[in-house]
């Protein structure tokens, strides 16, 4: 469907067909953390380093809207839950397709946590929102985590490339998986489907780590990187995004990439 690809293109660079995704959706599940209080001020903060795209919930949309300054792919997290209940790893349906739509987004994503109890509710979820999405046209970003159940028992690159599978198979576009440990490894789960695979950023760990976690997901095949709380949370996130650009759309080393976070002339 061509209004799919179109979308498609916004938020992925249409030259290197691969992605830098800043997602900011964590205020549902953590509150008002660092990083995400000022969100029309973050939220350019990211796209002037270069951001291909943005996870927002559909309650920010107009809070972090700018009017302004370079454009960036939107994607409106349709999933939720807080820290606060008993049972976090439950995703529920907290928006819908056609409400993106008004929100002018393009893109939207659904979360699934693979081997708990409430994991066939979430797969009934998304193979809804799959068959609305291509009514639509809409590209539909399934995030896939191995989290409960026989699914946490599991060797990484068991596990992962099984839950990709399941997304890939149930109509996702682009699907967000975390990092198996190892490059060959996540080889196994690129290899498991036939659309973009974008390697989660994870918790916040220190720069040198994250860029080499993103190099190594790149070589093994990975279209680009989810990254949230390690460029929010950074001393410079416009600085970040750019290293991390430098990386998946250039090619640079590390080396190269933590040039951008170094003060002019040192």
């Amino acid at each position: 469907m061509i209004g799919k690809l179109i979308r498609l293109d916004r938020i992925m660079n249409r030259k290197t067909k691969k992605i830098v995704m800043v997602p900011m959706d964590h205020g549902v599940s953590l509150g008002p953390i660092d990083g995400l209080i000022k969100m029309r001020e973050t939220i350019n903060k990211v796209v002037e380093g270069g951001a291909n795209s943005i996870v927002l919930h559909k309650g920010i949309v107009k809070g972090g809207y700018r009017g302004y300054g370079k454009d960036v792919g939107l994607i409106i997290h349709l999933s939720g839950s807080t820290s606060l209940c008993d049972n976090p790893l439950k995703k529920v349906p907290v928006a819908s397709v056609e409400e993106a739509i008004k929100l002018g987004a393009d893109g939207v994503s659904v979360h699934i946590n693979f081997g708990g109890p409430d994991e066939q509710e979430m797969l009934k979820n998304l193979g809804e929102t799959s068959y609305l999405c291509e009514e639509w046209g809409m590209p539909l970003l399934v995030m896939a985590y191995p989290r409960g159940g026989k699914a946490k028992d599991m060797l990484p690159d068991q596990a992962v490339p099984f839950v990709a599978r399941v997304a890939y198979e149930l109509g996702a576009d682009l699907i967000k998986v975390p990092y198996t440990g190892s490059q060959s490894t996540f080889e196994k789960v690129v290899a498991a489907v036939d659309v973009p695979v974008v390697m989660a950023g994870g918790d916040k760990t220190t720069l040198e780590e994250s860029l080499k976690t993103i190099e190594d997901a790149v070589s093994a095949g990975a279209a680009g990187v989810s990254c949230g709380r390690n460029v929010f949370q950074s001393e410079n996130p416009t600085a970040m995004v750019k290293a991390i650009s430098r990386l998946i759309h250039e090619g640079v080393s590390v080396k190269e990439a933590i040039k951008e976070l170094k003060p002019k002339g040192k």
